[in-house]
């Protein structure tokens, strides 16, 4: 589905561009090229500048020296209006959406159409139900709070507002990260149609099969410098992830033999508000379980519901044994239950706080002394875990918000092995994370499910679910509709049993 890149002069130059942030150099001296009509792929570890770089084209930060052009014009964005006036979107990995508002007023918000100064409501909505159907989410409501949707209803949301403002750039960073697969495919559908309008889009994701299945050019860039830049037919993912990394990544799905004991988590006829609607299953010590489902299966409310924080309506949950159906955030961590949450700007993290004080948090009284913090214990404690996680960061006393997102989804995730969790939820956590962080995070998977944890792991990812469970689940509408070891399940198997449920229960319903 690639497109080649065009004969003409670029749309977009970018030339030696630095920036700096007081002693830290974010950019070193990128530059790269992109045509009209080509989709170009960025790619590169957590930190090696992606996000920077692609803040200063969206008007969001002013580079300290280098150059940008745009259509052969001198380009400096004095903020982001300015960029979207100038024909430059840019969909963020992090939401940028406004949750009281609804999801008509989020498509169309500081593009809202006006007649002699009144806000023309007819026209706003016949754009933002165009905007939708163009990435095929027709049937999203248009009338409800962003903050009642799903994260991937949100994401889509976030394509959609892009894409009401006919970019004739649009920098698209982590676009399918929430998404499903079959999610993902619609919004491919809709850049090979966007790039043979003559959009030039580029593309970040540490996806690397959907960079080769979406661009015809790419560059990688490397601790803020770019490094290579080639068309995407001349170059393996091995050849790219030993660009981006600077060495041989191998492994990238380790799958050690390890013994399955007990059930330590057993769920039986669960059901919440909403959803879930009736979940059960078993999950074992030693064991990685993982669950797949399309927006709206129900996941994500199922181990909030397990955790209390959703509220349980029926069923029954035991732990270790031991009936403990209704229970509360507080005491599922005080028996050694971690939950990681897949919204980790608003629930995962403090983002003001310092990566000691996240990683900590759920668990002070290991460095604590008579009730009160030890800060040389607590920073020693961090900066472990730091290394092991391979987080880069200043120190342990930066602030999180600081970070990049891939670097503070490892420490959302250092705070599950600070607290020795026994029971692992693990809600998407390698989004937005790199290639070799990512491998990083399956070995930690695979050595804690050999030491004997349990783990749940939910993902719209399925050679990652393939790569390293033991088992798969499926959902669909609130249920848990097949569950099979991961030796029986193919990708084609999963999708079709995820679909043929929606699909049979929506005509049922």
């Amino acid at each position: 589905m690639s497109v080649s890149k065009s004969s003409q002069s670029p749309r977009l130059r970018i030339s030696n561009v630095f920036k700096r942030f007081g002693s830290t150099t974010a950019l070193g001296g990128v530059s790269l090229e992109v045509a009209s009509g080509e989709v170009h792929a960025l790619i590169g570890e957590n930190g090696a500048g992606k996000s920077t770089l692609m803040k200063i084209l969206s008007g969001a930060h002013a580079p300290d020296s280098g150059s940008l052009l745009l259509d052969g014009k001198l380009y400096a964005p004095s903020g982001p209006l300015y960029a979207r006036n100038s024909g430059v979107s840019m969909i963020y990995q992090e939401l940028n959406l406004a949750p009281d508002l609804t999801v008509e007023e989020n498509i169309l918000l500081g593009k809202e159409p006006k007649n002699l100064g009144l806000l023309n409501l007819k026209e706003r909505r016949r754009l933002a139900k165009h905007a939708l159907d163009e990435i095929g989410q027709s049937d999203l409501p248009m009338n409800v709070p962003v903050h009642s949707l799903t994260i991937a209803q949100q994401q889509l949301v976030e394509i959609a507002r892009a894409l009401v403002c006919e970019p004739q750039v649009l920098i698209m960073d982590e676009p399918t990260s929430s998404l499903t697969q079959m999610d993902a495919a619609n919004l491919f559908k809709v850049i090979a149609r966007m790039s043979q309008r003559g959009v030039s889009v580029i593309y970040i994701s540490h996806f690397l099969e959907e960079c080769q299945n979406v661009a015809s050019r790419f560059t990688v860039l490397r601790d803020g410098k770019s490094v290579h830049s080639g068309e995407m037919a001349d170059s393996s993912i091995d050849q790219i992830i030993q660009m981006m990394v600077g060495r041989e990544v191998s492994e990238i799905y380790p799958r050690t033999s390890r013994k399955i004991g007990k059930p330590v988590l057993e769920v039986s006829k669960l059901a919440g508000l909403i959803k879930p609607k009736d979940v059960s299953f078993k999950l074992f010590s030693g064991e990685i379980l993982g669950f797949f489902g399309l927006v709206g299966a129900g996941r994500t409310e199922t181990i909030r519901t397990i955790f209390g924080l959703d509220q349980l309506i029926k069923g029954d949950v035991k732990i270790f044994g031991k009936k403990d159906t209704k229970s509360s955030p507080t005491k599922r961590l005080a028996k050694g239950i971690g939950l990681l949450s897949e919204n980790r700007k608003e629930e995962g993290l403090l983002l003001n706080l310092s990566l000691a004080d996240n990683l900590t948090l759920t668990c002070f009284q290991t460095v604590s002394n008579f009730g009160f913090v030890n800060n040389t214990l607590q920073i020693t404690t961090s900066e472990n875990l730091i290394s092991e996680l391979e987080v880069k960061a200043s120190s342990a006393s930066q602030a999180v918000g600081e970070l990049s997102g891939g670097n503070q989804q490892k420490i959302a995730i250092g705070r599950l092995l600070h607290h020795k969790a026994k029971i692992l939820l693990m809600d998407e956590p390698t989004r937005g994370i790199d290639v070799g962080s990512k491998a990083h995070i399956y070995r930690l998977m695979n050595q804690l499910a050999r030491q004997g944890k349990a783990v749940v792991f939910i993902s719209s990812y399925l050679p990652e679910l393939l790569g390293i469970c033991d088992r798969i689940s499926v959902m669909s509408r609130g249920v848990v509709v097949e569950t099979r070891p991961v030796m029986e399940w193919s990708e084609s198997e999963i999708i079709m049993a995820a679909v043929d449920c929606a699909e049979t229960e929506g005509v049922a319903a």
